[in-house]
């Protein structure tokens, strides 16, 4: 941590990954360092108080803190060991022992037995408090060092399981999942599927999915569902269930179904019919709810349909890794790997793990906004869909590529909807929405240009892209192709003439940054806006400059090549 940072981190205060303390002896230093480790890792301050004032760290080691002895007491009174970076920074105050702690690949405790993690307490104040079992077993589950569902049950046998499940799994895995598994004897066939171990235990994951209702009750209290329909205050449903995974995943895609009506539009010779929501959405969403939940704690899948927006809601966040900015490229990781697997040895999820790309391309595909997990915490994963309105002519587009046989990739439908709503994308925007890098994201926007998907306006930074004119004629706009290079001319005149107006003259170089354009770019407006009237030109060469016309108007109202300044297209 170099001075500056020191500095800025100072002021800044203390948070869920920076710990202030005026002095520390060994064994709350090794809980301290354990407290941040079994977070998300981050910096000790040792002599600082909580406001932030340095006072100084005693010296640890006669007439200084020796950093390679301090980091070694660390790792000796931590298991597993936690290496920790140690820095002394001289201050005017005093010294600042600045212990920098990295994030547990797995769960840690001091040597005496102690286990703590970070937490923000009701008034917004960072703390460490003691670790409570349950809590210990969610965090190991998050880091995918554990996986609950082959957890041995002790007093769980066949005759806990619900025939009526186990046929429902060998129908689905003969229809379209795994064949082998429906010829399997139960035993053998819940130990194919890692539910029963060598030494013939059945596991929470039998119960999870094949579990009476009782069962579950007294050995898997933390599963439940929830559906519900809301009218502004009011609840019209409320359905409160423990049944085991596949028939909650059924029971809540039908409850859905009354609630996602479809309107029809015509593409030529067929008629497409746009859900509110996606059923293929749907049904990777609640299987990625009820698999991947946290079964450690207490919450439930909640469904709630409320003003045109289904959401869907489960207990824990997301796997270690794993997060909003990079949920479409991160690998898939399960919280529940033998969950996980059975879903897609049923056929009930796709088999590649990218089951969220699938949700992103399903919606955007028929003409619906993207899915929305902003709400999502470090308790829990809530995604929100939104029923509309529909961009008929994206989902008209998608719905006819794929009759001829090429569907539409989820980045091309990612970008196309970008375009469709904001007329206009840059390679920035293109990296953010889809998680890629800017040269990643540029690469696509080339290739979408090389299948006239796109077209492209300005260069360097300023680079940005619309739609073809063919692309504004399939999706029964042609207006809008006008419109959109008309306003690129309008705007960077405008731009020139006010910039003029103020500063007296332009050159070439100066019009080119304005406006974000390459040096002949800035040159061909320069000379339509001299042509026109607008503009006159003094000098030559590197040496000229664009001036007013003596005796032009101010430029509350332009002249522009017609006499008067152009008023914008409607829209």
């Amino acid at each position: 941590m170099a001075l500056v940072d020191l500095e800025r981190v100072l002021r800044a205060g203390e948070s869920s990954v920076v710990e202030f303390e005026r002095d520390l002896n060994d064994e709350r230093l090794a809980e301290t360092v354990v407290c941040l480790a079994n977070g998300d890792g981050g910096h000790l301050l040792l002599g600082v108080d909580d406001d932030g004032t340095v006072v100084g760290a005693r010296n640890r080691h006669g007439d200084h803190t020796d950093g390679h002895r301090l980091a070694a007491l660390v790792a000796n009174k931590t298991a597993p060991s936690v290496s920790v970076d140690i820095e002394v920074h001289d201050t005017p105050s005093g010294p600042v022992v600045v212990v920098g702690v990295p994030k547990a690949t797995s769960l840690v405790a001091t040597t005496s037995g102690v286990y703590v993690r970070r937490a923000i307490d009701v008034q917004g104040r960072p703390h460490c408090v003691p670790m409570q079992p349950h809590e210990a077993i969610a965090r190991t589950t998050r880091l995918g060092a554990q996986d609950l569902s082959v957890l041995p049950l002790p007093g769980l046998g066949p005759e806990d399981l619900d025939p009526s499940e186990l046929r429902r799994f060998r129908d689905l895995a003969r229809a379209g999942g795994d064949p082998v598994l429906a010829e399997l004897a139960d035993l053998d066939f819940l130990a194919a599927l890692g539910f029963r171990t060598v030494a013939g235990e059945l596991t929470l994951g039998a119960v999870l999915l094949f579990g009476t209702t009782a069962a579950i009750q007294r050995l898997a209290p933390t599963h439940e569902t929830a559906f519900q329909v809301l009218d502004a205050l009011e609840v019209r449903v409320n359905r409160i269930e423990r049944a085991p995974l596949i028939k909650s995943m059924v029971d809540l895609a039908e409850a859905i179904k009354p609630h996602n009506p479809e309107e029809e539009i015509d593409d030529g010779l067929f008629r497409l019919g746009i859900p509110a929501y996606s059923d293929i959405a749907i049904r990777e969403l609640l299987a990625n709810a009820l698999v991947h939940r946290d079964y450690s704690t207490n919450g439930q899948v909640r469904v709630v349909l409320e003003d045109q927006t289904l959401s869907i809601a489960s207990a824990g966040g997301f796997p270690d890794g794993i997060t909003i900015a990079n949920l479409l490229a991160a690998p898939p990781q399960a919280r529940n790997p033998r969950l996980a697997e059975a879903f897609k040895r049923a056929g009930l999820v796709e088999r590649t793990g990218r089951g969220v790309n699938r949700v992103y391309r399903s919606q955007l595909a028929v003409g619906r906004p993207e899915p929305d997990y902003r709400r999502s915490t470090q308790a829990w994963v809530e995604v929100r869909l939104r029923a509309g309105p529909a961009d008929r002519e994206l989902a008209a587009f998608a719905a006819h590529a794929e009759r001829e046989g090429r569907p539409v990739s989820l980045a091309t439908l990612q970008v196309l909807h970008e375009v469709r709503a904001e007329r206009r994308i840059t390679s920035a925007r293109t990296a953010d929405i889809l998680q890629l890098s800017i040269d990643e994201g540029r690469a696509l926007l080339n290739d979408l240009v090389e299948r006239g998907y796109l077209e492209a306006r300005g260069e360097g930074k300023g680079r940005t892209y619309h739609l073809t004119a063919g692309m504004y004629r399939t999706m029964g706009g042609p207006a809008g192709y006008v419109r959109t290079r008309g306003f690129d001319d309008i705007q960077q005149q405008h731009m020139i003439l006010t910039y003029v107006t103020e500063h007296g003259s332009i050159t070439r170089s100066e019009a080119a940054e304005l406006c974000q354009l390459g040096p002949d770019q800035a040159t061909r407006l320069l000379k339509r806006l001299s042509t026109g009237g607008s503009l006159e030109m003094t000098g030559a060469r590197r040496t000229a400059r664009y001036r007013l016309p003596t005796g032009a108007p101010s430029m509350s109202h332009p002249v522009g090549t017609l006499g008067v300044w152009p008023s914008p297209p409607p829209t």
